[in-house]
């Protein structure tokens, strides 16, 4: 790949990004060392396989929705530790890391030694896509990250337009002598728990035994079905997470779920053309899903059978939305302020699409 191939995110972020410069206003008071946080299940690697074997043949896809889905309110940031207001204003200082991905991110250090991970642009996908798609997720009771949308991240030390893919640009162009404002804007939080390295490929959703306290049949029938309700092509076992939810090191309580829910509604991310015009059922008759026809081919996911129950456990789920919070669904994501979006899709659209969708799935003959 060249160097004009790697810098082309960095170039249109630059273009497309929606900041203002903070100037010299000083860092404000607090502690900047970064807080030592475990994400991974301390596991000896001989014992690796076993415990994930173990894991994901107990693991659950689903859990009932903390709150009705008729009651969700998708105007609002997600509630929990850590959590934002929509309005916050987040003062933080950069940390210069690398990370995986090409889109626009970074992270940096809040008072206090919180490392926030930060998505942002005009021209991200992940900006918005991920907002509805993890929201929408975890409203229906599958498992998601945390997705907060705030006023505005105000970063000390930030270049202009960060780019971790690339280290070296970022550490050239580090001022700490001024604060970036970015108001285009979104501050990814994990699921709580700690993970088992690895991911999950979907094939291995087969293992899942509802006998040992894993999900049903129909459970993880309603998640392939989600994924290609959304179009979450980017399968990679690294964006799909084996989460221990429980007590360490037994992991009583393992979660399989969709962790990088960034390409979605596409194919071409937040592309409402594209996500119209694609059909949920590859065929109908038989109840037969695929992603052959998207980017990758779906990666590792295979085409699958879904079952009249996960059918109908989807469809009675997607049923509870009503419109009004459809539509709040894609104004709180800003799906009309993505780039591609602003001169060409309304939220109504939007939400005429997902119905449409939703459709697809609940108004039709059983499947056999």
């Amino acid at each position: 790949m060249t160097l004009r191939n790697w810098l082309a995110p960095v170039v249109v972020a630059a273009a497309v990004a929606c900041r203002r410069d903070g100037g010299g206003d000083p860092l404000p008071p607090g502690d900047y060392t970064p807080r030592p946080t475990e994400h991974d299940l301390p596991v000896a690697r001989e014992n690796r396989e076993r415990i994930r074997g173990d894991a994901l043949r107990r693991a659950k896809v689903w859990l009932p929705p903390k709150a009705p889905i008729t009651a969700v309110d998708f105007t609002r940031n997600p509630e929990g530790p850590g959590d934002f207001p929509t309005d916050a204003v987040v003062p933080c200082r950069f940390e210069l890391k690398s990370s995986g991905g090409r889109t626009p991110k970074f992270q940096c250090i809040a008072p206090g030694g919180d490392v926030l991970k930060v998505k942002y642009g005009h021209n991200n996908p992940e900006t918005f896509g991920e907002v509805a798609a993890t929201r929408l997720v975890s409203a229906l009771g599958f498992g998601a990250d945390r997705m907060f949308v705030v006023a505005r991240v105000r970063c000390f030390g930030c270049p202009s337009h960060p780019y971790p893919k690339v280290r070296i640009f970022d550490a050239l162009r580090t001022d700490w002598s001024r604060a970036v404002d970015f108001e285009m804007a979104v501050i990814e939080r994990r699921l709580e728990g700690l993970e088992i390295e690895g991911g999950w490929g979907w094939p291995e959703l087969s293992a899942i035994d509802p006998a040992a306290g894993g999900s049903t049949r129909a459970e993880v029938d309603a998640l392939k079905l989600l994924a290609i309700f959304l179009n979450n092509w980017d399968a990679k076992p690294v964006n799909q997470r084996l989460m221990c939810a429980g007590s360490a090191p037994s992991c009583d309580k393992p979660i399989a779920y969709m962790q990088d829910l960034g390409q979605t509604f596409g194919p071409r991310s937040i592309d409402l053309e594209g996500w119209s015009r694609t059909p949920v059922w590859a065929d109908p008759a038989a109840c037969r899903v695929s992603m052959r026809g998207l980017p990758w081919e779906g990666a590792t996911f295979a085409d699958a059978a879904i079952s009249e129950e996960g059918r109908l456990f989807l469809a009675g789920l997607l049923r509870q939305l009503t419109p009004a919070q459809v539509r709040d669904l894609f104004t709180a994501a800003r799906f009309t302020e993505f780039f591609r979006n602003r001169d060409a899709a309304d939220v109504d659209a939007w939400t005429r699409a997902f119905e449409s969708r939703v459709a697809q799935i609940a108004d039709r003959s059983p499947c056999p």
